[in-house]
């Protein structure tokens, strides 16, 4: 049972275009950051191999190369923006690999942005000639319904991203499974707040995993200072920040964090 962080970048990544700072042009691997997005692997409890993406972003077809993955049985989508949701047209391959459907979760808003752009996809009758396409099931979730995956709990959180209301998941066992160190695990990114009624979701985790883009402010996200405050309210085992800018370098920034505080990396698990 593992969590990858396949990406841990904003949304140009990093290095990014036409930039030339000691970020972008760093000698350091964990400097390079592809757009966020993490993967759970595990044996269910009937013995079979399980793998579950939260957020399929553009840099996909790569991190999926670069981890060797084989198969997908899921995929979570904590908001609708281009650097969560435009690599979804990659996963085609993985219907062929497996020879079945994958199923999508996703709030409205979400599933409305989806159907929009990969109408292709979700409308096939419409396409002009038949095509190579990805064959989805759509589910709409909402906050607190939990999601249960082949004995994996899925618990979508609501978070504030800026103005727009997001997903993040609490991660847990669901049945008989062992439960790993790292769980309960709570997945944020893209926050800029946490509503009230979410707090209790943050209760008793092992590892938190959150948004902490810069250290200036941002209307939308939170700067390294704010996800700071919050990990430290919520306690839990160990946090590690995602989506991080190119104003955040790996090495000098993890030495000014709390001992359980750490930025997270891209090829990053927790196993």
């Amino acid at each position: 049972m593992r969590f990858t962080f396949l990406g841990t970048g904003t949304s140009a990544g990093i290095p990014t275009i036409g930039c030339d700072c000691a970020v972008c042009t760093s000698t350091n691997p964990r400097d390079n950051r592809t757009r966020t997005s993490a993967l759970v692997e595990w044996t269910d409890p009937k013995g079979q191999d399980r793998a579950v993406l939260i957020d399929a972003g553009p840099d996909l077809r790569q991190q999926v190369l670069r981890h060797n993955l084989k198969r997908l049985d899921a995929i979570l989508f904590t908001h609708n923006h281009v650097d969560h949701t435009f690599g979804l047209d990659e996963v085609r391959r993985f219907n062929i690999v497996m020879g079945r459907a994958i199923d999508v979760y996703a709030n409205a808003h979400t599933l409305v942005h989806l159907r929009r752009v990969y109408q292709h996809i979700f409308e096939p009758s419409r396409n002009i000639q038949k095509s190579f396409v990805a064959t989805l099931i759509a589910h709409e979730i909402a906050s607190n319904h939990p999601i249960d995956l082949f004995g994996l709990r899925f618990t979508p959180i609501d978070l504030l991203h800026g103005r727009l209301p997001v997903l993040g998941f609490r991660i847990e066992p669901a049945s008989s499974l062992p439960r790993a160190d790292w769980m309960p695990l709570a997945y944020c990114t893209d926050v800029s707040a946490i509503p009230t009624e979410s707090w209790p979701r943050f209760a008793g985790l092992s590892t938190l995993v959150l948004d902490a883009l810069r250290d200036r402010k941002h209307p939308t996200h939170l700067t390294l200072d704010e996800a700071v405050s919050i990990a430290s309210r919520v306690d839990a085992g160990q946090t590690l920040f995602v989506h991080m800018s190119h104003e955040l370098a790996h090495e000098s920034t993890n030495s000014t964090l709390p001992e359980t505080m750490a930025l997270a990396h891209d090829g990053l698990i927790l196993s």
